[in-house]
């Protein structure tokens, strides 16, 4: 599971599950977003993404199966 983001002019948030865009959202500002989506598991098992994009570095915690954990940052 990957989280991209994009803080150009335009931002946008996108969640890729096995590099398959599985949910996308605009950034307006500092505002959180919340993107949903599923792991590729038999039975598939929903996932959550709240991302805080900033100020400062964005910051972004999953939640599968009620456990909260923080995504490590990764630059490209």
């Amino acid at each position: 599971m990957t989280v991209n983001i994009d803080g150009g002019h335009r931002g946008a948030v996108e969640l890729l599950v096995d590099g398959k865009e599985t949910g996308r959202a605009e950034i307006h500002g500092s505002r959180p977003l919340i993107l949903t989506g599923e792991l590729p598991t038999d039975p598939p098992l929903p996932v959550t993404v709240r991302i805080t994009p900033g100020p400062g570095g964005p910051r972004c915690t999953t939640v599968i199966a009620g456990e909260e954990t923080v995504m490590p940052p990764r630059a490209f």
